[in-house]
């Protein structure tokens, strides 16, 4: 049995100006997996990151997930074969889901530079994410309207707090954390949404070697415990090699390659595409 797709990006085409930020990328995501997207600096990763979630309008191209449409613009009405037969649709409309309903919809995100409710506890950090997916608001929970689904929520949001080892640190304010413990706060505050597809935009960044193995067990533990799909950038080799099921490859904006963990370190588009930043 096949296993079932989750994300789907076709032909997403992102220009600003004169600049091809991402040139015609297709790929899938199936439930489960842990795929990265790597490549050098500027090779397009984030700004695939934010079409997918909703950041950016893409020039040209489609994203699916779970089967449904997203984000859709095709602004020639692009003649193309759909995947459900052959044949061929006028796309001429323009689907652009925010930021906000694409979190809703089941996609949570993290960012390479790390975002935290800067003067909020690290309890208060996850207790607002909880509220993306209830009925309660900031309002009502100040006023105690519906008071049993925010009593909810903040047990939640320490549950959270707890899987992602912050217990000692739910009063702290956030930025006074050290940095991987900062990593883990923005994971447990994406979890807090209830995603299906967690998105992790370079979650090794600025972690020495010891803090990286440590993110790679959690990461796999988390996919695991809360059956979670998850498509990762991420620079650090050993970590994308060492969690990937498979790994797609941008450069300058362009699919070079995709495969196992294995094919990928023997491809030498790969390694040309890397010479000198440490790839082997």
């Amino acid at each position: 049995m096949a296993a079932e797709n989750v994300l789907r990006i076709e032909n997403v085409t992102m220009q600003f100006g004169g600049v091809v930020a991402v040139n015609n990328l297709s790929m899938e995501i199936n439930q489960g997996e842990i795929v990265a997207l790597i490549g050098p600096n500027g090779a397009g990763k984030t700004t695939a990151f934010n079409v997918v979630t909703g950041v950016y309008e893409p020039t040209n191209g489609r994203v699916q997930f779970q089967g449904n449409t997203i984000i859709e613009n095709h602004p020639r009405g692009k003649m193309k074969k759909l995947y459900q037969g052959e044949n061929p649709e006028v796309f001429s409309n323009v689907i652009s889901k925010t930021p906000d309903r694409i979190t809703k919809l089941g996609i949570a995100r993290t960012f390479q530079n790390i975002r935290l409710f800067k003067a909020m506890t690290v309890f208060d950090n996850v207790l607002i994410a909880t509220h993306m997916r209830s009925k309660a608001n900031v309002f009502s929970a100040a006023f105690r309207v519906n008071a049993a689904e925010e009593a909810a929520n903040r047990e939640k949001a320490m549950e959270l707090i707890e899987m992602v080892g912050l217990l000692d640190n739910a009063g702290d304010i956030a930025t006074s954390l050290p940095y991987g413990k900062q990593r883990r706060l923005e994971i447990a505050r994406a979890l807090a949404t209830k995603p299906s597809l967690l998105l992790l935009d370079e979650p090794a960044a600025g972690m020495n070697p010891q803090e990286t193995e440590e993110l790679a067990h959690f990461i796999v533990k988390i996919k695991d415990d809360f059956k979670l799909t998850v498509f990762v950038i991420e620079h650090h080799m050993d970590l994308v090699m060492s969690i990937s099921d498979r790994i797609y490859v941008l450069n300058f904006g362009s699919l070079i390659a995709q495969g196992t963990p294995a094919d990928i370190q023997s491809d030498p588009l790969v390694i040309d595409a890397y010479l000198g930043t440490g790839v082997s």
